[in-house]
């Protein structure tokens, strides 16, 4: 599942944490075991309260890979033999009626790399693996006060067709109302 991308990579040299070559090729390709620990690097150095409603990690870090977050789940942006970014994408319920429909729900990208299409390659890759995977829609959250992601992601609100109840699609409509009226 690679997918070379010809972009404009940072000038400096390779190394194990750091931004990859100049003439790096950007793969995109399913997680292994192996990326466990860079992955989990790359998740803390990217927390950032833009798109996590959990408190910043702290040690002892807990694992990347987990019961809940699977090696099979997440496809993985390399650069230069290196991991830049990392997309999650999953079933959103374990319910029938929306079986055709993945959700992502995990989307980094180290900051060296941001604004080179590194995210944007890691979710033409998710549509690709959720049409293989037989879905026919591909879903999001992200908080309100993240810009670039609802930049990037363009849509809100209304998830059309999410479930499929007795041949029908039915739209799930995300509302909200304040209790402290």
């Amino acid at each position: 599942m690679s997918q070379p991308s010809s972009l404009p990579q940072p000038s400096d040299p390779p190394h194990p944490s750091g931004p990859p070559s100049r003439r790096a090729e950007l793969i995109i390709r399913p997680a292994v075991i192996d990326d466990e620990t860079a992955l989990a690097d790359l998740d803390r150095r990217t927390w950032s309260t833009l798109h996590s409603v959990q408190p910043r990690p702290q040690p002892p870090y807990d694992r990347f890979f987990t019961l809940h977050n699977r090696v099979d789940e997440i496809l993985v942006a390399e650069l230069g033999g290196h991991p830049v970014g990392y997309i999650r994408l999953v079933p959103p319920t374990p319910l029938a009626c929306n079986a055709h429909v993945r959700q992502i729900q995990g989307l980094a990208v180290d900051e060296r790399t941001r604004g080179r299409g590194v995210a944007r390659a890691l979710l033409g890759a998710a549509c690709q693996e959720a049409r293989r995977q037989g879905a026919t829609r591909i879903t999001l959250r992200v908080l309100g006060h993240n810009t670039p992601a609802r930049r990037l992601y363009a849509s809100e609100g209304v998830l059309p067709g999410e479930f499929l109840l007795e041949g029908e699609y039915v739209d799930d409509v995300l509302m909200g109302r304040s209790l402290n009226r």
